[in-house]
């Protein structure tokens, strides 16, 4: 379990031995493989400044699916992974990709669709029967297709599996962004975690249909790329970074962020250790 007060004296820590080192030793930014909701949502713009602000390292982020973010971080294509798919970063551990798994924050994934809702599934808690009343419906769904994070998460909630290859379910193979405007623009339902939802401009008359199923429950996790099967990973700015991440200071700007005055993410650091 991580604690507040350990995570702090880290956190300092790792400032001190960064101070310590002769300044041309020091590099100057971290990569970071992200999933797209923590770009699309406006949480790294808020958050990262913030970060940059009290230690003087620099973020970079590659902003992907879930899982290319994991095979990029495997192929030491960045420093530390940020992503939400537990199972998918438990296993990168396991392989050795990854040096641990911490939980960070969590929110949660929301079925959208036309005001028409044409299967009838507005207002219920039940995402798998919602979907089977899609199914049975034969009425449009747009799923992003790309081995994401969301795109896993749906993938679990069809009872006989997603149904790829029927006429109405289309694979977008793209970013939650494009697959919101791909379903708008088709009348479809889709799957979204609701940070980029609740960013999200062009609505154009669509809503949240079915929320509250515990199945929909959204966690991130991030874990430092292993140094020993990449020695360029600049560990000692990632333990930095995930340091400051889990600290209270770190859990308060996760909770600061909002978006219309809607809290996006929910801080939740000491789920393992």
């Amino acid at each position: 379990m991580f604690s507040a007060g350990l995570g702090r004296r880290r956190f300092l820590a790792g400032l001190a031995t960064l101070a310590a080192a002769p300044a041309a030793a020091r590099p100057d930014f971290i990569l970071v493989q992200a999933s797209t909701s923590l770009e699309n949502s406006g949480f790294f713009d808020h958050l990262l400044p913030q970060f940059t602000a009290e230690t003087g390292i620099a973020v970079r982020v590659v902003a992907v699916g879930t899982g290319q973010a994991i095979r990029n971080a495997a192929n030491g294509d960045g420093d530390v992974l940020f992503v939400h798919d537990r199972g998918a970063e438990e296993a990168f551990v396991a392989a050795g990709f990854g040096t641990q798994r911490y939980d960070v924050m969590h929110n949660d994934f929301v079925l959208v669709g036309p005001e028409a809702d044409p299967a009838g599934i507005g207002g219920g808690q039940d995402a798998a029967t919602a979907l089977a009343a899609i199914a049975a419906a034969g009425a449009r769904f747009a799923s992003r297709g790309d081995d994401s994070g969301t795109h896993k998460a749906e993938r679990r909630l069809w009872s006989r599996g997603a149904p790829a290859g029927a006429r109405w379910y289309l694979e977008t193979g793209a970013g939650m962004g494009a697959t919101l405007n791909t379903a708008i623009g088709m009348g479809a339902y889709t799957l979204t975690d609701r940070a980029t939802w609740t960013r999200f401009g062009n609505r154009a008359g669509f809503r949240i249909l079915v929320a509250g199923d515990p199945r929909l429950f959204n966690q991130y996790g991030i874990v430092p790329v292993n140094p020993a099967r990449h020695p360029h990973i600049r560990a000692d700015l990632v333990r930095v970074f995930v340091d400051w991440l889990l600290s209270p200071r770190g859990q308060a700007a996760i909770a600061g962020f909002r978006v219309a005055g809607e809290q996006l993410f929910f801080p939740n650091a000491g789920g393992s250790d």
